[in-house]
């Protein structure tokens, strides 16, 4: 009994739970428009507790990401195209206001990690391949937080998604590139 009681503690310290931190995360896009140029733009994180890592420090192929992003704080600089992209032509953040991603898979080759998970976007959920770097070596601040962070990469296609389909690609780009910053609290 004993035995198995310290195997089921050393088995959950190999797994640590992180809060992504919405104040020092978000999201970064591109899309071609007209082909002849990139928009550029940015997403942040939903202030919800729905945003976590759960890191496992032996093996980081067994660890999962789950976030949420708040789709009405998509900015892009220009106050007339980012209520467009609000709209049901896009977003529809009225309908959808959250957009949800929550990993499948997470697995490491030649030194590179990727991670595979179920993005919802408005409405729809299909599935998309990240590259990461990191996670960074985690820091302990002076009030006693350990932090770490990563990044990813990767790229949607609008068309899996019915994203903007009154939009043709030679008005928009069907690839959409973007980068995900994120900071993480030890919990």
């Amino acid at each position: 009994m004993l035995a198995a009681t310290l195997i089921a503690a050393a088995a959950s310290a190999q797994t640590t739970t992180w809060k992504i931190d919405t104040a020092h995360s978000g999201i970064e896009f591109k899309v071609r428009h007209l082909g002849v140029s990139n928009v550029r733009g940015t997403l942040h994180l939903a202030k919800t507790p729905d945003s976590i890592v759960h890191l496992d420090e032996k093996d980081i192929t067994k660890s999962t990401v789950e976030a949420t992003i708040d789709a009405a704080t998509v900015n892009t600089s220009e106050p007339a195209r980012d209520t467009h992209l609000k709209s049901p032509d896009f977003f529809n953040v009225a309908q959808f206001p959250t957009l949800t991603f929550k990993s499948t898979s997470l697995s490491k080759a030649g030194g590179k990690l990727t991670l595979t998970g179920d993005l919802t976007l408005a409405g729809v959920t299909k599935s998309v391949t990240l590259l990461l770097d990191g996670p960074a070596p985690p820091q302990t601040d002076a009030k006693g937080v350990t932090r770490s962070g990563f990044s990813a990469t990767g790229t949607l296609h609008r068309k899996d998604f019915n994203f903007g389909p009154k939009f043709g690609p030679a008005i928009l780009g069907d690839d959409v590139d973007f980068t995900i910053d994120i900071e993480m609290d030890k919990q």
